[in-house]
């Protein structure tokens, strides 16, 4: 059951659109490289598609009914949108979930420190990552630094081409055996991925705006102890108006610098740092605000989580009550609030979990099972299991929803997929699928397949990308 590549059906029209739903992509993840990034770029776009905040609804006591758009947010890292269906909305809901953390390193708490004439940012990693992949590499600071005074300073350093960059060092191959002999996971240790910030001292407690400094004897007596972190500290401290104490309440991330970028001499491919799970992400937002003014027959959600990377948890996490919350706010502004019509809902929904899946790599091809593998430019992809060795830890969708699922796929004629994630054995993972299934809602994982995945570039097919957009809406509608 050898699937079509999806890119020979397409005319100069449809060539046209996976181009252009291509350029948007690359500018969401190139401008969007966190979860509070991402975030309020989701928030943007569904308040220009009349989307109004459910908290300002809420203090209003507005109404809800058939063809209303409402959207929430937790903590600023995780976003739902709701398109009020001509259903009840205790009739079961169509939703898309996807997550917007990405693997990265995160900047430690107390993190700023001198040794031999260099500053360095301590880490600690995010997510599974192979952490020699980050050595060598331009990087970029993003986040916030929240003060004392109540003051959310946002910082975005190494993406602007004027941006100074910084990297994690690696050692060079001429000196280099030991570490060559060491198996993957050790050659680079996670609490030696420190990044390089400065290496140029603070000549005196005058030079702080980036000049030379005084070489006299009356500056030098003033000199700092660590002249290079103290430089760094007035650099941060001249531009954000930060201090060292301000690192204890600060959500900084160290992610890849640059922007994605189109691959291959046809430019058929994008590679970019976050595809996993940006690209169902985006994808999936823009089918939820392709609905325009429509009304949907059920009611149509996309959610937007953050740490699935690191289990879903927390409060913007899947497994929070974000999720079952807000569903029951707008069902108690819809007039239907009670906790058996919510208990309804949910278990009546249905749901797309929105996340990549691994694609199939010739120069890994090992570890994949060929029959039962995703292929860039296949289409969407549907995995009805995840987990690892006797499918532990999966949701396993039914054979019924499954054809559901197929139904309307291809009445919608999208070109999709099935797979597993590698040989039997050969490793596994998970996804957020099986937290919403707990209320016993059908969920099937389906998503792009990326080459890749987890490195700090990653690799996905705009045909992919094209089918996915069109997939999810689909299911939106059905």
């Amino acid at each position: 059951m050898e699937r079509e590549v999806a890119w020979k059906k397409y005319d100069e029209a449809a060539s046209a659109e996976v181009e252009a739903l291509a350029a948007d992509y690359i500018n969401f993840i190139s401008d969007n490289k966190t979860e509070r990034e991402c975030a309020a770029a989701a928030i943007a776009a569904a308040e220009d598609a009349g989307y109004d905040s459910l908290a300002d609804c809420i203090a209003a006591g507005t109404p809800v009914g058939p063809g209303s758009k409402l959207w929430a947010c937790a903590q600023g890292k995780a976003v739902i949108l709701v398109h009020v269906g001509a259903a009840p909305i205790s009739e079961g809901m169509n939703i898309l979930g996807a997550h917007i953390d990405s693997p990265r390193l995160d900047i430690k708490q107390n993190p700023l420190y001198e040794a031999n004439d260099f500053a360095l940012l301590d880490t600690h990693y995010y997510g599974g990552i192979k952490n020699y992949q980050w050595t060598a590499l331009p990087l970029a600071l993003h986040g916030v630094v929240a003060t004392t005074d109540g003051e959310v300073v946002e910082v975005n350093i190494g993406d602007d081409p004027s941006d100074p960059v910084f990297c994690v060092t690696d050692l060079l191959p001429h000196l280099g055996a030991q570490q060559m002999d060491k198996k993957g996971s050790k050659v680079v240790e996670g609490e030696d991925l420190d990044v390089l910030v400065g290496n140029r001292p603070l000549v005196s407690t005058t030079d702080a705006d980036g000049t030379a400094g005084s070489s006299d004897s009356a500056d030098a007596a003033e000199a700092p102890k660590d002249p290079v972190k103290a430089r760094v500290l007035a650099i941060l401290a001249d531009k954000y108006g930060i201090a060292e104490e301000d690192f204890l309440s600060a959500e900084l991330e160290v992610v890849p610098a640059g922007r994605a970028r189109d691959l291959g001499f046809d430019r058929s491919m994008v590679i970019g740092y976050g595809q996993d799970d940006r690209v169902c992400a985006y994808t999936s937002l823009a089918a939820q605000l392709a609905l325009g003014d429509d009304v949907p027959a059920r009611t149509a959600v996309t959610v937007l989580v953050d740490k699935e990377e690191i289990g879903s948890v927390g409060a913007s996490g899947m497994a929070s009550m974000f999720f079952e919350n807000t569903i029951a706010e707008i069902m108690a502004l819809a007039g239907e609030s009670s906790p058996l019509r919510l208990r309804r809902a949910l278990t009546r929904s249905r749901m797309l979990s929105s996340d990549v899946s691994a694609g199939f790599d010739p120069a890994y091809a090992s570890v994949f099972e060929a029959k039962n593998s995703a292929y860039l430019g296949r289409g969407l992809v549907f995995n009805k299991y995840t987990g690892s060795r006797g499918k532990s830890g999966s949701n396993d969708a039914s054979a019924e929803y499954v054809a559901l699922v197929r139904r309307i796929m291809d009445d919608a004629h999208v070109s999709f997929q099935t797979a597993e994630l590698g040989r039997v054995d050969a490793g596994g993972g998970g996804t957020i699928a099986y937290i919403p299934a707990k209320y016993g809602m059908d969920v099937i994982d389906s998503g792009v397949p990326v080459l890749s995945m987890h490195s700090p570039w990653e690799v996905t097919s705009k045909a992919d990308i094209y089918e996915a957009r069109r997939g999810y809406e689909a299911f939106l509608r059905a």
